[in-house]
């Protein structure tokens, strides 16, 4: 069983996500915060698997709360709900420690399978936000004066996941179009993260873009 805390200043927001979680056998609500201080407080007394953390709230916000959370409890996955309007909060959530981003917008097996992902150690993103956090990172990255472009020596498999990284692409897609095991992606993945020294498939993803594996997003 898969505990769920929901976190968002909404109630409406966090009475629809707890029908949807207790509408399945495998995931169970542990709790509901209306900001981060109390999120962060319910986190530490129900400890549970995975947050799912709105950004934009009164008091303590969303990314203060995850770093906080994460620091009490390094094993819990934090996915981030998301609206077009946070995307200035969205890497700073990502540098805090949250696995995945998703778009409030999403169709409700989409949250379900956000979750589940998350439990399992995967990094789930809505592919609408990936495009726009790499791109906004990817244009800064490119306006620097001193930017170098990546130097990390990659086997040519380990490029062709990072290309479809960069493209937004979730592991078993990945292994779906280069026609290999869903433990073989998470293998190249996890070499990627060591060789590159990045935690996240957002700055992998970047790092496509500086490596010109990748599309230039802002542009599309």
């Amino acid at each position: 069983m898969i505990s769920v805390l929901i976190v968002d200043d909404q109630q409406l927001v966090r009475a629809g996500v707890r029908m949807l979680c207790e509408s399945t056998e495998d995931l169970a609500v542990a709790g509901e915060a209306a900001n981060g201080s109390e999120a962060v407080r319910l986190a530490e007394l129900a400890r549970p698997d995975v947050v799912l953390m709105d950004l934009h709230m009164p008091g303590t916000d969303g990314t203060t709360a995850t770093r906080e959370i994460l620091r009490l409890l390094p094993a819990t996955r934090v996915v981030v709900l998301t609206t077009f309007d946070d995307d200035d909060r969205l890497y700073p959530a990502l540098e805090a420690g949250a696995c995945g981003f998703l778009a409030k917008d999403v169709a409700p097996a989409a949250v379900l399978d956000a979750v589940r992902r998350a439990a399992a150690g995967d990094s789930p993103y809505s592919p609408t936000v990936l495009h726009r956090v790499v791109a906004r990172a990817a244009h800064a990255w490119q306006t620097r004066p001193d930017r170098r472009p990546a130097a990390t020596r990659l086997t040519d498999r380990e490029e062709e996941v990072l290309r479809l990284i960069a493209a937004g692409l979730s592991n078993h897609e990945i292994a779906d179009r280069m026609h290999i095991g869903l433990t073989t992606v998470k293998t190249h993945v996890s070499n990627l993260m060591t060789k590159t020294d990045t935690t996240n498939r957002v700055r992998l993803a970047v790092l496509a873009i500086q490596a010109g594996l990748g599309e230039t997003w802002g542009e599309r």
